[in-house]
Order: C-alpha cells, then structure tokens, then sequence
C-alpha cells in the first residue's frame, strides 16, 4: 500500500475499483478532485491525451463505483479518454510512463490489463465490441454488465450506427453512455433534467412502460400505434432522444456528467433493470474540464507536450525544419489559387493533416466530414466524378478503414483522387495503432495508382552515415533516393543493378513494398539470374510498441548500422570492432 499524502489521500487508498466501490458515496466528490489533480500533474510530465480525459473523470469515478469490473465489461471508445480509467485500474503507479518506452500505452490495450477487455485508438469501435460482448454473454448464460462509453465525435463514424441498428435488433443487454463533450446536441441540463433522468431510469417506470405496452398489444392496431407514437412523443420532448429510440435504445438524459450525484442514481437503476435490449445514457460533459488553460483552449487540449502546471505552458521544441503537414498545406494552397477546381478533405483532422490552414483560405473549398473515412473517400470520388480535383489527407492507418472505397470506388473508376497520405511510418509514442506501415503495400496492388514519397535534403541521412561508414572498409557506394514505388524508375533500377555487386532497399514499411515492387521487377526481366546480390530492409512482421523513434527504429533494424551489417553480410563479411579508415 502506497503512503498517504496530504494531497491526495483518498486516491491513495484506491488501488483498484473494489477499493473505490467501499467508499460513502459523499466520498466520491473529493475522490474525483483528487483523481484530476493526479491526472494534470502525471501529463504535465509526460504529455498526452488530455481534454477528453479531464472531461471523464467524474464519469470514470461513477461508473467504476456503480459496476463490478472488471467482471462487468466496461469499454472505452479510442481509448484516449482512459488516462483516469487507468489510473483507478492498479496503473497509478506507471501513469508517468504513458507513451514512453515500455510504458503504459496511451490507449486501451488488453494486454496490459483485465480492466481492458477491448483495445482501441481508433474511433466508433465500442458498440460494436461491447455488443458482441453482450452476445456471447448472452450465449454463455452469464450475468454482467457490458458497458460502452463512446464520444460525440466518435458518433460520427458510420461504425456506431452500423452497430446501433443492429443492438436495437436484439434483446440483449447493452449498456451504452455517450460521453457528450462537443456536439451540443442536448438541451441545458439541470435539476429538472436530472430528476426525469432518474425517473425514466427507475425500475418502476421501465416495468410500467413494459406492461402498458404488453396491456396495448391487446387493443385494436390503430389504438396501440396511437399510444405507442403518445409516449414516443412525450419521451423526446422532455429528453430529445428521438434518434436512439428510432434505433431501438431506451434513451435516458441528458444529464450532467460532472455532477456525480446526478450520474449515480441514473447508472443505478440502468445497472438494475431486468429490462431487454439496449439502453443510452447521455451524460454531457466538458473537455479540459477542471483545468483553466484547456478550458479556454480552441481544442481544449486535446493532446499536449510535457507543461507547466501553474501557467499553462507547454514546453514545445522548435523544429529546424518545416513540417511536412506545413509544407503540404502551403503546397496546396498555392496550387488551389491557380485552379479553382482543388478541393480538400479531411476526416475529423483539420490540423493534424494541415488543412486547418487551406480552410482558413478556403473554407468553402474544404470539407471536414467527420470520423468517416469511408464516406470522405466516396465522397473525394463523387466530386472527382464531376470534374473537381479532390485532395484527401487522411492518416495512414485511418485510410485502411476506408479500403473498400479506395478499390471500388476511385481505382476501378480510375478517378482521379489525390491521398495526401500523413503520419506514414513509425509515429513513435502513439505506438501500434497509429504506425503508418502498411500503406505503401495495400496501395501499391491497386492497378493505376501512382505511389510516390515526398523527399528533402534529410530523407536518407540514416542512408547517407551508412554510405560513409562503408567507405571505411573500403566499399564504394552509391545511395539513390527512390521517390516512387509505383512506377519504377526502371532504368535508374537497371543502372544500379548493372554498375553494383549488392543492392539493398530501404523502406519503412512493411513487406510487399518497395523492395517487393524491385524483386519483382529484377526477377521477371532476368536480372537476378547472374549473380546479383539484393537484399530489402523492411519493418519487421510484429507490431512495435510505442517508443522513440530512434529506439523503434533500432528495433526494426532499420539504422544504418543495420544498412552496413546487411551490407557486409552479403558480401560474406563482418563488421570489425575498429574498422581502419581508408
């Protein structure tokens, strides 16, 4: 048991929610100030997801109170609203290891714990997961809670309703919460709101509405559809959850989700009911909340460096180079002033993609469509079909979710559509989930895509110390910046083929790139049939965890100390512990 401190002594006595759950619930409120004053102070040293978490953390508090997990099943939508969660789950003592190397990763992961049954980073994932959970509870003949905490953004995505039409389907138990911190879809919320909340939650109100409606079914069919529309009506007026119930959820809210005497009694009854099928709560909640510098931020804070508790300032270095997302808005813009018919879009990242500066100059040319990267993708397509030239900077692994639309529906109809392609290769902290690995391999199979890589005067310095350290043994060498994987520049390939004993290619990417384009290109015009040495440096077939760049690139063995030891190995030789300097 950790020492009790004056400043946080109650969440010095959790160490897993069983510990949260035997304290009086007139405890709670002091608990939660102390779980967001340990919050601000572990990602004022680490940096990190930090809005979304301080926007939870009364509702991580009532929802670990209020639930037996980890035997109920309560799963984060992205995950990187969990920093709170996380803390509470037995990861306190690691929290200033989140993103680090070998650390806590920055979202759900189910191998660092079993208060994590479904691992997510990427949005609108939730209700599917917890559903099927609920499903296989189902089948098992088990009883637990599964519950779903999903955003507002991640609403969305498409994925959420898929799975919402498919749970109010169903009759099984599905515990939904929509974390509402940005859409402001709700009306104010209050005393009043929380009060018919907890009404319509009760247990005695859901069995009341049950037997009216078993009572109804006996009536003529005009008369039950009258009093199934009567209720219907009377329910969204007073809580506007129309949407939820047309999908099949028994909706319940708004109500205030930084109010944990609101969020209790609520949680309780929706825990308790024996009632079928799936149930909404929406709590609306504010990002950076409790935190003065994310309150008044644009993004609220979305995602910080490492800052300073007391003024708010974050200890951001200063690049010696412009980024690439700079560099590629400012691209864009000054081609978009020559051609009108340019247009970009963007899936729910403006600033991450750079398009934040194309909307300022063009905000009606630029379209943000939300977390819906199969609809922007179709969508880039439609425009390209009526003669616009539409740019699509999307992540990397946010464009997998949209594959379907980028075989279908712009390679086959050979459309025009420019994917401006952000955070490809290793992403550092954000680890698994975000490591743009495999886009030069699942785009490149496309027939009548043009694969290309934006270079400058930096791209090949682990290349360039790799060429001069092999000069050291004596080996010339040539390194050739190959900015397109598809097409080859065949000849510069047969050049190089012709003129060296060993060629290496270095990607970082997965296999199937690349030096799988060179291979096949070598191998079907007879060139590796007389003696050519070729070797292609690839990630390796794992997914690496979060970490430096420069310590996840030694492990992919992608440094040019790796380029040497490849070449040298080729060449039947090793490296020498001090190699003589020609």
């Amino acid at each position: 048991m950790r020492p009790i401190s004056n400043r946080t002594p109650l969440l010095d006595r959790i160490d897993i929610p069983a510990d949260l759950r035997r304290l009086p619930e007139q405890d709670l409120r002091q608990l939660a100030d102390e779980l967001r004053t340990e919050l601000i102070d572990a990602v004022s040293i680490t940096g990190g997801h930090f809005g979304a978490s301080l926007g939870v953390v009364e509702l991580t508090v009532a929802l670990h109170y209020v639930f037996d997990t980890p035997h109920d099943r309560l799963v984060w939508d992205v995950g990187h609203q969990a920093y709170p969660h996380k803390i509470l789950t037995a990861r306190r003592d690691r929290i200033r290891t989140i993103r680090q190397g070998g650390g806590l990763s920055g979202f759900t992961k189910r191998s660092e714990s079993e208060y994590d049954p479904f691992g997510a980073a990427h949005a609108s994932t939730s209700i599917s997961s917890a559903l099927g959970m609920a499903v296989a509870r189902d089948l098992r003949g088990e009883r637990r809670n599964v519950i779903a905490v999903i955003g507002d953004s991640a609403m969305s995505g498409g994925m959420a309703y898929e799975a919402m039409n498919n749970a109010g389907a169903m009759d099984s138990r599905l515990i939904v919460v929509l974390n509402d911190n940005d859409m402001s879809i709700a009306p104010a919320v209050g005393a009043m709101s929380a009060y018919l909340s907890r009404l319509l939650s009760s247990k005695s109100f859901m069995s009341l509405r049950h037997i009216a409606k078993q009572v109804a079914r006996h009536f003529p069919r005009r008369l039950e559809d009258a009093a199934r529309r009567a209720e219907e009506l009377a329910r969204s007026f007073i809580t506007g959850g129309t949407l939820f119930e047309e999908l099949g959820f028994y909706y319940v809210g708004p109500i205030d989700g930084h109010n944990i005497e609101h969020l209790l009694p609520v949680l309780k009854n929706v825990r308790d009911s024996d009632e079928p099928g799936p149930v909404l709560v929406h709590a609306v909640t504010e990002k950076g909340h409790g935190y003065l510098s994310a309150e008044q931020a644009e993004d609220k804070w979305h995602s910080v460096a490492k800052f300073d508790v007391v003024t708010g300032t974050q200890a951001k270095s200063t690049p010696k180079a412009p980024q690439y997302t700079t560099v590629f808005a400012k691209s864009l813009i000054a081609e978009a002033e020559k051609d009108d018919r340019i247009v970009a879009i963007t899936a729910a990242m403006p600033s991450g993609t750079g398009l934040n500066l194309f909307s300022d100059k063009f905000p009606n040319r630029c379209f943000d469509v939300g977390i819906a990267e199969q609809h922007a993708v179709c969508f880039a397509a439609g425009l390209a079909a009526d003669g616009m030239k539409p740019f699509a900077a999307i992540y990397s692994t946010f464009l997998q979710r949209a594959y379907d639309q980028v075989v279908h529906d712009v390679a086959i109809q050979k459309l025009p559509v420019r994917f401006a392609i952000d955070r490809a290769g290793l992403v550092g902290n954000d680890g698994q989930t975000h490591a743009g690995s495999f886009d030069i391999t699942y785009l490149g199979c496309l027939p009548g895509f043009v694969i290309m890589a934006a270079g400058d005067e930096a791209d090949l310095a682990e290349s360039m110390k790799a060429a001069q350290e092999l000069a050291a043994y004596g080996l010339s060498t040539t390194v050739a910046d190959a900015r397109f994987a598809k097409p080859l520049d065949t000849d510069l390939i047969n050049r190089l083929v012709r003129e060296h004993e060993v060629v290496i290619t270095v990607e970082e990417g997965a296999i199937g790139g690349f030096g799988s384009h060179v291979l096949h290109h070598l191998a079907m015009n007879g060139l590796l049939d007389h003696g050519l040495k070729i070797r292609t440096m690839v990630l390796p077939d794992v997914f690496l965890d979060h970490d430096s760049p420069q310590a996840q690139y030694d492990q992919a063995q992608l440094n040019a100390r790796h380029i040497v030891a490849m070449a040298l190995s080729a060449l039947g030789r090793e490296i020498a512990a001090q190699p003589a300097r020609a």
